[in-house]
């Protein structure tokens, strides 16, 4: 079982005994195993010491797993062992871990029993079970980057900007069987998201972020453990994975700023896409929202007009309430805005039926203005 807040109360008095007996000396010797436990990751008084061992595989976890190693084998650090378990593949924690000389461990790890005192685990995937989490004194630990339980799930970050949320942050939180990130919460930190910020930059500060506040979290750790808050359920919220389907625009639907925000949330990952005389077209370069004035100021464009704007070079699309622009497209081939105007778009008459795409939806064609 994970450790009970009478336990950890226990534990910190427990602590305080042993970090009297250890100041200038090594352990002399005790019969009860909780308390040889609890010195053995103190270093002096004040500092612990801890043995931990790392899950994690993408981007996200290298900025923890850098900042646990340098804090390795040093008078200051607070790691004395650091040990890696990761996924299978060439993913990047491995090829870190690789570099670095940390011990590898495959998923799942064996033999772990009294080798660790904490376990640390950042974008992993795979859910911990209950008699790996109890072989941990002080549990295992997840940087989670949300302010849970606002968006539980493995795409925090994309959901973050899909929609539209001004502020997000990083929780740190104690791993629970079951299920994923419903812990008790032990430290979290705020974050202003910036106006227009793509995932990958939202990710890559609050990677920066997590890894440090994580380190911050394992300095005083026994306390924060004893001052844990447990998760509510008012105000959580999935974020599933990302798919290929929600790429997919529908003009007559979707709002600029709807259509803005899918561009940062999934753009550098997956292309936005459309139909075009019954052919997939992914739509590149977005360039916001943009102003078109129209020869025919009679005429009321439908959702899904095109009209190529030659001073910018740019396709402008209408959508619900009003143009979004791209500058770019791939078809065959990439081919900027002038290209697919002079190519393809002057080439046709003006459409005006909707088309169906593989998944089954519906979704109006490109109309030329």
């Amino acid at each position: 079982m994970w450790t009970s807040a009478k336990t950890i109360r226990a534990s910190v008095e427990s602590l305080k005994r042993c970090q009297r007996c250890c100041m200038g000396t090594v352990w002399r010797g005790d019969t009860d195993r909780g308390q040889r436990q609890l010195c053995r990751v103190l270093s002096s008084a004040s500092k612990p010491k801890w043995r931990l061992l790392f899950f994690g595989t993408d981007h996200f976890a290298v900025e923890s797993l850098k900042l646990l190693t340098s804090c390795r084998g040093t008078s200051e650090g607070i790691v004395e062992t650091l040990e890696v378990v990761t996924l299978a593949g060439d993913v990047p924690v491995k090829r870190f871990a690789q570099e670095n000389h940390l011990p590898l461990h495959s998923w799942p790890p064996d033999d772990v029993n009294g080798r660790f005192d904490v376990g640390v685990v950042v974008s992993f995937g795979c859910l911990l079970p209950e008699r790996l989490i109890s072989k941990f004194p002080y549990g295992i630990l997840n940087v989670h980057p949300s302010l849970l339980p606002r968006w539980r799930g493995p795409a925090p970050i994309f959901h973050t900007i899909l929609h539209g949320d001004s502020v997000t942050g990083v929780s740190i939180i104690q791993i629970r069987p079951h299920r994923f990130d419903v812990g008790p919460i032990l430290n979290q930190q705020f974050y202003q998201v910036p106006e227009n910020c793509t995932a990958d930059e939202l990710g890559g500060t609050l990677a920066t972020m997590g890894a440090h506040l994580l380190i911050n979290t394992l300095m005083s750790l026994s306390e924060r453990m004893e001052n844990q808050r447990e998760q509510g359920q008012t105000g959580a919220t999935f974020a599933p994975k990302i798919k290929m389907s929600m790429s997919w625009i529908v003009w007559e639907e979707q709002t600029c700023d709807q259509i803005d925000r899918l561009y940062r949330a999934v753009g550098s990952r997956i292309p936005l896409r459309t139909m075009w005389m019954g052919r997939t077209i992914k739509l590149l370069d977005f360039a916001g929202k943009c102003h078109v004035s129209l020869s025919d100021q009679r005429r009321n464009p439908i959702p899904g007009s095109v009209s190529f704007q030659k001073e910018s070079n740019t396709l402008a699309v209408c959508c619900k309430d009003g143009w979004v622009g791209f500058r770019s497209v791939l078809l065959n081939k990439r081919l900027t805005a002038a290209d697919f105007y002079n190519g393809y778009l002057h080439q046709t008459r003006q459409k005006n039926t909707p088309c169906e795409t593989a998944e089954g939806q519906t979704f109006p064609r490109l109309y030329q203005c």
